[in-house]
């Protein structure tokens, strides 16, 4: 709340990691070299990937990039740019929501949580709105990833960079739209875009094997399969993509969230493609849980395998609040039960396992208490939560830590430490829920 005072809305931050990513290696920089359709873009992953090879080797590298203990990585406070999206708008409605119906927050807080909440409401569906048109030739109104100035709040410095790199036109995303969606049919918004069926225009952008595979024109993490997955980027109405485009599982999961909320509205059930379109990400995130690609970082473009986890955890709630002949119809295999096992196992096994900071372990509460796993099995992340209280001195009391990592043209960091705060926030009344039932 403090964060919205000072400048207007709860900011995110950028910053780059002039080390890279360990999942770019010569391969992965000729796909990113030939796949994106910006020569500015493309210019600044082959200068940056140059000047790795020095940083790596030199004295610096300690001090850009130091050790760090999880999985999640610090951000480093120098070169961090604020900013502002309709997605990160979406998130903070998403913990604000959590915080009020948590029954801890005063009634000052209360209010002044949903004011909050209306006018970031208001961003994500109005100022961030564009038309973009949909494979049946019909436009369709869909939330673009960043809104054109000054609704972003870059710096003029920042602003300019960005252009020269060739971020001039930001396309609209997919899940851009999916969370923005969803975070307003949590508020109870009643803005008529939400009766739009997304899943009419996902067909258009979800892969088909031998059919449609070109979509995906920057294949880092081809790995994996992706028949069955939505790919990243919209098109706009001038049929400009000026990044290509890539696939990401999380993203996925967040499509299948926004659907399982919207069933009705959006008559999935009564159906036949909507109905094949959810089944289809459902099938294609049943072939990541059964070979454990989930697990590994290179499987995935903006996320991280324990926000996987996480986000998981979201989609499988909404999924089990619906009517049971609801769930039988849109999974009639128990597949998202199959991924819940192995979900679970892996949280269990290796996240909470092994070594966390706070952002790590917020993200296992999340997904442990979503998943319906016994509260005894909070405790190392409380623990974790507990011992950092403080960590981020004047700037809140965590921490930034990356929430969203992007792979080229070098690595990009989003997150801040309003961010780690709002998951951690998440993660303590969803943990405190679960144990308020066995009380």
């Amino acid at each position: 709340m403090r964060a919205f005072a000072r400048h207007g809305f709860i900011p995110a931050y950028a910053a780059f990691n002039l080390i890279g990513d360990a999942d770019i290696r010569g391969r992965e920089l000729l796909m990113a070299l030939t796949g994106l359709n910006s020569r500015g873009y493309k210019n600044s992953t082959l200068l940056f990937n140059m000047a790795r090879i020095f940083i790596a080797r030199s004295p610096a590298r300690a001090l850009i990039n130091p050790a760090w203990t999880g999985i999640a990585e610090p951000m480093w406070e120098p070169v961090q740019i604020r900013h502002r999206s309709a997605y990160y708008d979406a998130f903070f409605i998403e913990a604000l929501l959590c915080f009020v119906d948590s029954g801890l927050a005063s009634v000052d807080q209360s209010a002044t949580s949903r004011r909050v909440i209306a006018e970031m409401v208001e961003f994500c569906l109005t100022t961030s709105r564009e038309q973009v048109r949909s494979c049946d030739g019909t436009t369709i109104s869909v939330i673009t990833a960043i809104a054109p100035p000054p609704h972003p709040r870059f710096s003029r410095f920042f602003a300019g960079v960005k252009q020269d790199l060739g971020f001039g036109i930001y396309v609209p995303d997919c899940d851009t739209t999916a969370c923005a969606f969803s975070a307003a049919t949590q508020a109870g918004s009643t803005d008529p875009i939400l009766n739009q069926p997304l899943l009419d225009l996902y067909a258009g952008y979800q892969v088909r094997g031998g059919v449609n595979e070109p979509l995906v024109t920057v294949p880092l993490n081809d790995t994996i399969d992706y028949e069955g997955g939505v790919v990243t980027w919209i098109d706009n109405l001038a049929g400009e993509r000026p990044f290509g485009n890539d696939l990401d599982p999380t993203l996925n999961l967040d499509i299948l969230e926004v659907s399982f909320r919207n069933f009705r509205r959006w008559n999935i059930i009564e159906s036949p493609g909507r109905l094949a379109t959810v089944r289809r990400i459902i099938g294609f995130q049943k072939r990541l849980a059964a070979s454990g690609a989930f697990t590994d970082p290179r499987s995935h473009i903006y996320y991280l395998p324990e926000l996987y986890c996480a986000y998981f955890g979201r989609c499988y709630a909404a999924f089990i609040a619906l009517p049971l002949a609801a769930q039988r119809s849109i999974d009639p295999d128990g597949t998202l039960a199959f991924i819940r096992g192995r979900v679970l196992a892996y949280v269990q096994g290796e996240l909470i396992a092994c070594e966390m900071n706070v952002f790590d372990a917020a993200l296992a509460l999340i997904a442990l208490a979503h998943l319906g796993a016994e509260p005894a099995t909070f405790a190392p992340a409380l623990h974790c939560i507990l011992r950092h209280l403080g960590e981020g001195g004047r700037q809140g009391p965590f921490k930034a830590y990356e929430w969203n990592k992007m792979k080229t043209p070098t690595r990009i960091l989003v997150g801040g430490p309003e961010v780690t705060s709002a998951f951690v926030l998440m993660g303590l009344v969803l943990a405190r829920r679960a144990m308020m039932r066995g009380v």
